[in-house]
Parts: C-alpha cells; structure tokens; sequence
C-alpha cells in the first residue's frame, strides 16, 4: 500500500499522480536485469506458485525482451481482465492508491534495481511491480479481488483504521499463500518476484503458516526489512473475494480498535494453524544485528 509522501503531485506528473514510463530511457542494462530476473523466477515458480499466476505469466510474454513497454502490456491485459498498469513516480497519497485500484489500474514503478540488488530490494522496483503482481491480475477473480479492495480503501478513508487495512493487502496481494489440490502454492507478489523468499515461505521451517481469518490478518503487524515471520494461506481466490465483498468493514474497525495487536510471530487462540514455525530465522537474524 501507499504512504503519504508529498501534498500534490510532483513536477511531471499528472494530476492522479500518473507519468509516462519513458521506456526508450531504460539501458540495455536494465533490460539485462529484468532478463535475468524473470528467466529465474519462471524457472523456479512451477510447482511453487499458483495455477493463477503460472497462467497470468504469458501476459508478460512480448514480442520482444527486456522491461516490458507498458502500452504493449495494457493491451493484453486489458483485453484479458480490463485491468492496465500506470507509471507512478513512488508512493503515491492513499487515496489516489486507492482510486486507482478502484478503477482497475495497477501503479507501479518504472525504475529497476541494480545488479547488486537482483536477491533483495526492500523498495519495489519495475520488475516486483510487474513480474509480481501483473500475472494475478490476468486472472478474472483476483482482479475482481484488487478492485474491491480499491473500492473498501477509499469507504476506509474516514475510519482511521489504514494500519489495519494496509495489513490485508500485505499478507494477501503481497505475501499471500494459497491451498490448491493437495498442498499450499504461492500467489503473494512480494513472495513469487523474490527468489529467496518464494523458497523461503514454502520450505523453510521457521514461519509460522495459518489459515487465512480476516480479522486475525487484520491485527497482525508485518514486518518490511526481511522475510516474513507467518504466512495466511487462503482456501481459495473465490473465497478471499467473497469475504472481502461480504464483510461490513465498519463494526470490524471498531472492533478491531478494541483489540490489541497482534506481532508477526505470535499465535493467537483460534487459529488454524497449518505450520508451527520454528522462528529460528528470525531469531538468528536478531541475534546477529
């Protein structure tokens, strides 16, 4: 989700906060880069990520390589879902996040990270904002999903309640996990464009994994510098829809107000508990900063 940074655009970009790609500036560097990056990660992903996004990966499939050109894209995927992706210069005010999602248009970033970035980028880069979360929206019902997501954000706006809808769209868009015949595959952007982490939230020992409950998601901080300490695994995209459709958000802030928080590696009464994780990354990483 998006921060408040600045009051009103900055020089060069429209009044929704929109700016060109400029793809022609990109370097052959750059388009190396992405190369190397999604030739990876397509190569890791089947077997781990969701039919879903496996799928959505042929809209990303140009006529040429490198960086895709954003025109070039939209006509695919908005013949596909009538989603299309806009080119923001950061992080943009929440209610223009929000607007944009509400009327299926993806922001995302046109830089991409260095050579010397290619395992970890704690800022989102081109290639995390398209590689991660593009395929998903060619599938009809996660963007439907995004849509109404972008919608709930802007009825949200007057309940002082972002923090906790900022944690649905992370452990969900971004880190979410998802049971798909007789196991647990990879949606969440943040997991799927990371080659650590989507070895990482599947493999290893030390998170905990948890049926996805949306109130639970809801008071469970998150933690941005490093691999996730729980992963929420839905039942299905249909289902997540449907939740987030169906769900009156008023009385759940106020509920939640009530409410104490809950940290990323705390289990909670009632939860289905898929995975008891050992926290020992975590741990490890604690003790050695």
């Amino acid at each position: 989700m998006a921060e408040h940074v600045l009051e009103s655009p900055p020089e060069g970009a429209a009044a929704d906060w929109t700016i060109p790609q400029d793809w022609a500036a990109y370097t052959a560097e750059d388009h190396e880069t992405w190369d190397i990056l999604f030739a990876r990660q397509s190569k890791q992903l089947p077997g781990r990520a969701a039919e879903a996004f496996l799928r959505g990966l042929d809209v990303l499939r140009l006529s040429k390589p490198g960086i895709p050109n954003y025109d070039e894209l939209n006509e695919r995927l908005m013949r596909a879902t009538g989603w299309q992706v806009v080119a923001v210069p950061g992080l943009v005010p929440d209610d223009v996040f929000f607007d944009h999602l509400a009327n299926r248009r993806f922001v995302a970033g046109n830089f991409i990270r260095r050579r010397d970035q290619l395992d970890y980028l704690q800022e989102p880069d081109v290639f995390h904002d398209v590689f991660g979360h593009v395929p998903m929206l060619a599938d009809p019902v996660f963007g439907d999903y995004m849509q109404a997501y972008g919608q709930g954000g802007l009825r949200s706006l007057g309940f002082g309640s972002l923090d906790k809808l900022a944690r649905l769209y992370w452990y969900t868009v971004e880190f979410g996990l998802v049971r798909e015949g007789d196991g647990i595959k990879l949606f969440g952007s943040g997991i799927v464009s990371s080659h650590g982490e989507s070895l990482f939230a599947l493999d290893d020992p030390s998170p905990n994994r948890i049926r996805f409950d949306l109130e639970r998601v809801m008071r469970t901080r998150y933690r941005i510098d490093d691999y996730q300490q729980v992963y929420f695994v839905i039942d299905s995209f249909e289902d997540l829809l449907r939740q987030t459709i169906e769900t009156d958000f008023a009385p759940l802030y106020e509920k939640l107000a009530d409410l104490p928080d809950l940290g990323p590696a705390d289990l909670a009464p009632g939860d289905d508990l898929l995975t008891r994780g050992t926290q020992a990354y975590a741990t490890e990483r604690a003790g050695a900063a």
